[in-house]
Parts: structure tokens; sequence; C-alpha cells
């Protein structure tokens, strides 16, 4: 396969061209998404609408498609992207393709943060939003501290996170259970996940908390890579295993929990996400801009498919996702089966 070679001063990376073609795919398509679920709607607007609202010139339309539209949008963009460096970073750490934060739970932990706030507290969206965020930290501080007896390694973690998982997923629908009627129906929807009704002021501080997670990521990006052949191995290179696998389950945890937050856990994009992402590629391991750039695409994609399979209902897109991840889940199952 042809590589390209890119060197300026010191700086020099290999690319392989189906990886950058990858890319270049993988950002019309975006691009493409974007112009869509801006023009879907319970009212149709075509692509020169929609240029017109986005440089202010829109009227009334415009401001639709800036206030209602384009925030749903960026949010399905921006989480599914955080969704599947999280299952990028979980999956590097423990080095098997079901490693992510719905396996091992911290999907459910931060379900019962948010039970917590809606059900003992008033259930304020700050409330929601830090219960969510203390529970994912919490589930994924025991699975990480249980995890370590006797060092700690990949197969292990996920076993336990299962584990931790199913007693998570049993507290949760007896807390329901308990619940009043309107208290459970609320706690229901939002345990779906779903992007319906988001708007600017509820992603401005999230998205403000990615990019700062996003970044620091991106930093430690070579060691990630290192880290994957091993932890034996990353040491002997210069990594700091240890501080580095700590930092790097934080801001999974971080990601994940900002999401769930605002949109309530979405299942198994950071579980496909990587790995359809490095199959796309073909890249030697798992690597975090297709497995970001493919977060996007499946989860927008699965929250216009929720727009429109019911339309003028829509369906939440944790439905969707939760479709094509067992898919994904079953074909990855098979495909594990037959090489045994």
């Amino acid at each position: 396969m042809s590589t390209l070679v890119l060197r300026r001063g010191r700086f020099s990376a290999r690319i392989e061209r189906r990886t950058l073609v990858f890319l270049v795919a993988m950002f019309v398509v975006i691009a493409g998404l974007t112009l869509l679920g801006l023009c879907y709607g319970a009212a149709w607007a075509s692509p020169a609408r929609v240029f017109a609202a986005l440089t202010g010139s829109g009227g009334g339309p415009g401001v639709v498609i800036r206030e209602w539209r384009l925030p749903r949008v960026m949010a399905g963009l921006v989480f599914g992207a955080a969704l599947g460096l999280a299952g990028a970073i979980f999956q590097n750490i423990t080095r098997n393709p079901l490693g992510s934060p719905d396996v091992i739970g911290l999907d459910a932990g931060a379900y019962t943060g948010a039970l917590f706030a809606i059900t003992v507290l008033s259930g304020t969206s700050t409330q929601l939003t830090v219960g969510s965020v203390l529970g994912g930290v919490l589930t994924a501080a025991i699975v990480y501290a249980l995890s370590l007896g006797g060092g700690l390694s990949g197969l292990r973690l996920i076993v336990i996170g299962i584990a931790i998982n199913a007693m998570l997923t049993a507290l949760n629908s007896w807390i329901v259970l308990r619940a009043e009627l309107e208290i459970a129906i609320a706690a229901v929807g939002w345990n779906a996940g779903s992007l319906n009704g988001i708007g600017w002021d509820d992603v401005a501080i999230p998205f403000g908390v990615l990019a700062v997670l996003f970044a620091v990521l991106f930093t430690r990006a070579p060691a990630l890579h290192q880290a994957a052949l091993g932890g034996a191995l990353a040491v002997t290179t210069g990594v700091r295993w240890d501080r580095l696998r700590l930092a790097l389950v934080l801001i999974g945890v971080g990601c994940t929990a900002t999401v769930t937050a605002v949109a309530g856990p979405i299942a198994f994009i950071a579980l496909a996400a990587p790995q359809i992402g490095r199959r796309l590629a073909r890249t030697p391991g798992i690597s975090l801009l297709p497995a970001a750039l493919t977060g996007a695409v499946l989860l927008t994609s699965a929250d216009l498919a929720a727009q429109m399979l019911l339309a003028p209902e829509a369906l939440p897109v944790g439905v969707i996702s939760t479709v094509i991840g067992g898919g994904y889940l079953i074909w990855l199952l098979t495909k594990e089966v037959r090489r045994t």
C-alpha cells in the first residue's frame, strides 16, 4: 500500500493513503449529514435557505435553523466524537474490542447518579448533570480499584466492569420501580438517550469541557499508541504507564459523563466507533481521529434516523444506536467465534 510522507522541520509523519482517503471521505460525509440535519425538520428547508440562515439573513425560518436545528446537529457531532474517543481510550487500555464505557458500567453508574438527583433531590438540570458525572466517576473508581488486585489487566477490568454494570442495572430498575409514576416516567425517558429539545444553553458548557478533554487527550496520543502495544513495552520506551493509564481513564470517564449528563446514556457508539473506524481506515491499531470521526457519523446518522422513522414523532437516539450497536456486537462475536 502506498504511503504519503509529510515532513516539516523535525516533524515527520507517515500516513497510509487509504487512511488519508478515509479521513477525507469522513469529513465529506460529516458535511453532508450536517447539511441534511439543518434542512430536515417539521418543514423542509432548502440548502439555500440554510446558508442564508447561517449568515444571519434567514428571517423567521433562520431562527429555527440556528437556534433549534444547529445545536442538535452540533451535539450529535461533538457528542459522537466524544463517545468514539472514550471507546478508543478503553479499548486501547484493555486491548480488547469489548472495552467501552457502556460495557464496563460507566453509563449505568451515570444513570444511578441521575436517578438519585431525580428521586431524592428536585431533579434540576444542574443536579442531573452533577449526579450523572459523579455516578460515572464513582463507578469508574470502583471498577478501577477492583481491577488492580494482582495487577491490572484488560480482561479483568472488562469482567469486573460487566459485573458492576449488571448490579447497577438491577439497582436502577429497583429505584425506578420504587419511584412515583411521574418520576419513573421521567427517569426512564432520560435513560433512553435523546438529543430532542437540545439548545445552545444545554451544550455551551459541555462543549467547553469536551474541548479541554480533547486537547489533553491528543497531547497523550503518541504515548497512548505506544501503550496499546502493552504496558511492559510502553515502559521500556519511557512511558509512565501507571500514571498515563489513570489520566486516560479520567479523560474517558469525563467524555462519557459529560455526554450522559446532557443527553442521557447513549449506548454502543463508544463500543462500535473505534473498531469500525480502525477497519475502514486500516490503521494498525485503534487511532483516535478515525474513532472520533466514526463516532460523530454514527451518532448524527442515528439521530437523523430517529427523527425520520416515525415522523413527525422523534424517537430517542439511544433506540437507534442500540440497534446499530447490537448488530455490530453480533457481527463481532460471530467473527471471534469463527477465529476459534
